[in-house]
């Protein structure tokens, strides 16, 4: 059993501080390096490509505001435009403003590592008081990735090594869980790579609808070593990571926690897996080009992202 105190000696025992430098703000990002973005491009053996996003509901998940023109010239600003511009009445046009709140549990998003704090600091030591409420963060933001993340990604399909069709809310998954979920797919996690964990949560969600919930399946404080020691670039999964309750009263969301602030680990929350479960299944290839592009939301904790596979 790892123990609480286990878990807050994981702070130091995992911790990447200084590790690629005082003024780093990449954390494990910075395990892909040039050849792993080659060996992620090799994997490419298919040319089929499933994304590993949910789509975003609305107006449930969003507000929006919506105008359309059915003729450009009466479009607002239309009378600064030239003369010609009026006549032309063949074009329209429809343009949206919308607004939405991607941190949580339902919307597939890119976890930066200012988003949470430990006693006051965020990774690398910085204080969290370089979060301004109305400039953002200087440190540690989403645009720290702004070149894309590129690498290997590994799907562990959990829910099929363990011969359910999901995990129960609650349900931890351990190393050992990883493992077998190798031997079984016939791969393993090297440095770099982004590894998935399914859970069998999207299949759920995708049968019997969203439903938020504070339990939930998801990693167990004890992978956070594993994924340390293999080098892992980022990590995935169809619930918020985390398993909760996390069975620490101390600690409510280790993975996040530690992951983010003392590791500088990249968490994409809330995928939806099902579609590269079924792809992984089909052409027998759990290994595949994973691509994140982050929108580039200057002193922002992350991003709503639509992960892309491509095996």
């Amino acid at each position: 059993m790892t123990t609480q105190d286990d878990v807050l000696g994981y702070f130091d025992t995992l911790s990447n501080w200084g590790r690629w430098g005082d003024d780093d703000q990449r954390g494990t990002l910075n395990h892909i390096t040039d050849d792993v973005r080659l060996a992620a491009a090799r994997t490419v053996r298919h040319g089929r490509s499933v994304s590993c996003g949910w789509e975003v509901a609305v107006p449930q998940e969003m507000e929006r505001s919506t105008t359309t023109c059915p003729c450009a010239a009466e479009m607002p600003g239309a009378e600064h435009m030239p003369a010609h511009f009026h006549a032309d009445r063949r074009w329209g046009f429809s343009s949206e403003r919308l607004s939405l709140t991607f941190h949580g549990n339902s919307i597939t998003h890119l976890d930066s590592p200012c988003h949470l704090y430990w006693d006051g600091r965020m990774y690398n030591g910085r204080p969290h008081t370089l979060v301004d409420p109305r400039t953002g963060s200087a440190w540690g933001t989403v645009t720290a990735a702004a070149d894309g993340i590129v690498t290997r990604g590994v799907l562990l399909d959990v829910a099929a090594t363990r011969g359910v069709s999901w995990l129960e809310p609650g349900e931890a998954v351990h190393p050992a869980d990883l493992e077998a979920a190798e031997r079984r797919q016939g791969v393993q996690v090297r440095p770099g790579d982004a590894v998935l964990l399914r859970t069998g949560y999207g299949r759920f969600r995708h049968e019997q609808g969203y439903a938020w919930s504070v339990t939930q399946a998801g990693w167990h404080a004890s992978c956070l070593p594993w994924l340390h020691e293999r080098g892992v670039a980022v990590i995935g999964a169809d619930t918020p990571q985390d398993v909760q309750p996390s069975g620490y009263d101390q600690v409510l969301m280790p993975v996040h926690a530690v992951g983010l602030v003392a590791m500088g680990l990249w968490l994409v929350d809330n995928c939806d897996l099902e579609a590269c479960a079924a792809t992984a299944a089909e052409l027998g290839q759990w290994d595949f080009q994973f691509t994140v592009a982050p929108i580039r939301f200057a002193g922002t904790s992350g991003s709503p992202v639509n992960p892309i596979a491509t095996f």
